[in-house]
């Protein structure tokens, strides 16, 4: 979930963080467990999977019952250090014997999510069970049928325990997979506070709103300023892309995968650094300048005393409230500048790019457009 301009952001700590395991690798687990059993009588417990990079994680059983022609497994995710949503649900696996030709069936179970939507790397229809961790799911299948010589003829039901509850706090109902979680994971392997999840997530919502048609789409940097220009255009929730600081991820794929009209939001702080020429936005990687902010307020026409007091000062809305009564405009200023370093992001792709700049109530400062 974004980090709004009105909300508390979640720092990296300063030591070592402990890595986790995706959705993916969890359900894969929890199916060569649930197979086993159906096929031996017997539940390996921990149960070990080879990941794409071949690691050999083990995973213990939180839950198992065995019928006749069918089996369940469960295991509690562990996401490491990373601040997941998923970090501590029970992920299971329902695996049964098809008739003979059915080949290899997935399933969405209570929790995790159908695709409704065009665009993303699951056709409409299909339980949002992602290519990688089904690929895993499937070699695990082939492998173990193959030991016991029958036919790799299984359904594969997977569910998330709470997991509709939990997919309202991701990207899920924006990107039209209703019902629950996505089943996600490339590696296996969760990387504490890791860019690249959230990247991709920005990815699959551009796919998405390529899919759809639609001819403009939002990137804000937070929930406020978002809901600003949300309101203004009056745009539908899966034109609304969860940029957060990830400017860069936005535009670069927007670059090769255009859209018509991108306007883009934010609060004055993080649409300053995007201004002066920042792609990540994040606290931790970029920071204000303020001689560039008081190089760009004496361009307007401040006084040196303004200047001066502008680069004594300890942050950017400290520079905004400054000179918001002043007769120059800084926030049209540094949305103009943002605009301009978008532009120059896209490289010439066909895309209308228009910037707000709104305070953190909401209210709008400047459009440059």
């Amino acid at each position: 979930m974004a980090t709004g301009e009105n909300e508390i952001r979640v720092e990296k700590p300063a030591t070592a963080l402990r890595r986790g395991w995706t959705t993916g690798a969890c359900a894969t687990a929890a199916t060569r467990a649930a197979l086993t059993a159906l096929l031996t009588g017997e539940f390996p417990d921990p149960v070990q999977i080879t990941l794409p990079k071949g690691e050999t994680p083990s995973f213990a059983l939180a839950r198992e019952t065995l019928a006749k022609d069918r089996a369940m497994a469960g295991i509690v995710k562990d996401a490491g250090d990373d601040p997941d949503v998923t970090h501590g649900a029970l992920v299971m696996a329902r695996v049964r014997r098809l008739p003979d030709g059915a080949g290899i069936v997935f399933k969405a179970g209570a929790g995790v999510g159908t695709v409704t939507k065009a665009g993303l790397p699951v056709p409409p229809g299909e339980a949002a069970i992602n290519p990688v961790p089904r690929r895993m799911m499937i070699e695990v299948v082939t492998d173990l049928c193959a030991a016991h010589a029958i036919a790799p003829d299984i359904g594969i039901e997977i569910a998330i325990e709470n997991g509709a509850e939990l997919a309202l706090r991701t990207w899920n109902p924006r990107l039209g997979i209703i019902g629950g979680l996505s089943v996600l994971g490339t590696t296996g392997v969760v990387h504490p506070y890791s860019c690249a999840a959230w990247i991709h997530s920005i990815h699959r919502g551009i796919d998405v709103a390529r899919a759809e048609g639609l001819p403009h789409v939002l990137g804000a940097t937070g929930s406020t300023s978002e809901k600003t220009a949300q309101g203004i255009y009056g745009l539908p929730d899966i034109a609304c892309l969860d940029m957060g600081d990830f400017a860069g991820g936005l535009l670069k794929y927007l670059r090769v995968h255009p859209v018509p009209r991108l306007t883009i939001a934010g609060g004055f702080a993080k649409l300053t650094k995007l201004a002066q020429g920042a792609l990540d936005l994040h606290s931790g990687r970029s920071q204000v300048d303020m001689t560039w902010l008081a190089a760009q307020v004496e361009a307007l026409g401040a006084t040196a005393e303004m200047k001066q007091r502008i680069l004594s000062a300890n942050t950017a809305l400290e520079v905004l409230e400054l000179t918001q009564d002043r007769d120059f405009d800084l926030p049209m200023k540094i949305a103009g500048q943002a605009r301009a370093v978008a532009l120059e992001t896209l490289r010439g792709a066909p895309v209308d790019v228009d910037v707000m700049v709104t305070d953190r109530a909401g209210k709008l400062l400047a459009h440059a457009r």
